[in-house]
């Protein structure tokens, strides 16, 4: 499963990107995360930085450990994430349109173990329509807090 979703932010990059990558106050402006506690916290860098992440998914609390695999000072950050059988990547980019700023957040799941191949076919339409309206509650919550600055 793979699904795109964008938005225009009323800021500069800099603005945008110093937000985005402030993981460790994320749960203050995403109204879905719970919790983030810091795992590995590197010095300079964002490759490496891990963290637990819990959020309300499905009405339920949910966590997840996750990892910034890659990342390019104001264009993107990927993270990484495995749980139940499946391989997560989320991947945030930042781009200059017009004096604003398009957040672009992208995300896959990649079952690796049959159980997991089974559940996300047959379930695969229904899981998709959710994690887009989560992704786009993401961003908006993200511009909501950028542009209140």
């Amino acid at each position: 499963m793979k699904l795109t979703a964008q938005i225009n932010i009323d800021k500069p990059i800099e603005e945008v990107w110093n937000t985005i990558t402030d993981i460790k106050n994320s749960k203050d402006f995403i109204q879905s995360i719970t919790k983030i506690e810091v795992l590995e916290d590197p010095k300079n860098t964002l490759l490496g930085f891990k963290w637990k992440e819990t959020r309300v998914v499905f009405g339920k609390e949910a966590t997840e450990i996750m990892w910034i695999t890659d990342f390019v000072e104001n264009e993107f950050y990927q993270t990484r994430a495995e749980s139940h059988g499946s391989i997560y990547i989320s991947r945030l980019e930042v781009k200059s349109v017009d004096k604003k700023t398009q957040l672009t957040m992208s995300f896959s799941a990649e079952a690796q173990t049959l159980f997991a191949k089974i559940f996300s076919g047959l379930m695969a339409f229904l899981i998709k329509g959710s994690m887009r309206k989560a992704v786009i509650k993401d961003l908006s919550d993200i511009k909501a807090h950028v542009e209140r600055k």
